[in-house]
């Protein structure tokens, strides 16, 4: 399952909203929204995205965070590490690899790992 379509899943359980009738009202199949849902199909259009906003009826933070997670949620993802650092393509080759073997902690670990890095590279030097 993607971020994307647990989250999806998740508000249409809390508004009582079933797959098919979410899918009747995008417009598309109960099977392809499952898909979706469940990381079997690629990342959903902008369209859809809307769609889905709509049907849902959550707006602002919400709204922004199913954007979010969207853009996050292509099951099927290409790594370039092409002109970086060598120890970038061993990283990357190791996670493609390996990462069916890491439990949630250790994914929870490697995203705060990533997300230190960020915002140390964002800060203004001579920042604390």
């Amino acid at each position: 399952m993607t971020p994307f379509g647990q989250r999806v899943r998740a508000l249409r359980a809390q508004r009582g909203i079933t797959l098919a009738e979410m899918a009747g009202v995008l417009g598309v199949t109960p099977a392809y929204l499952s898909a979706l849902e469940h990381g079997k199909r690629g990342r959903p259009t902008f369209t859809l995205i809307q769609g889905v906003i709509h049907v849902l009826g959550v707006i602002w933070d919400e709204a922004d965070e199913l954007v979010r997670l969207a853009d996050l949620s292509h099951p099927r993802i290409v790594i370039d590490t092409a002109g970086l650092e060598p120890e970038a393509t061993l990283v990357a080759n190791r996670l493609a690899r390996d990462i069916g073997d890491l439990d949630g902690d250790d994914l929870s670990r490697l995203s705060a790992v990533l997300d230190e890095a960020l915002a140390r590279r964002s800060r203004p030097r001579g920042a604390a």
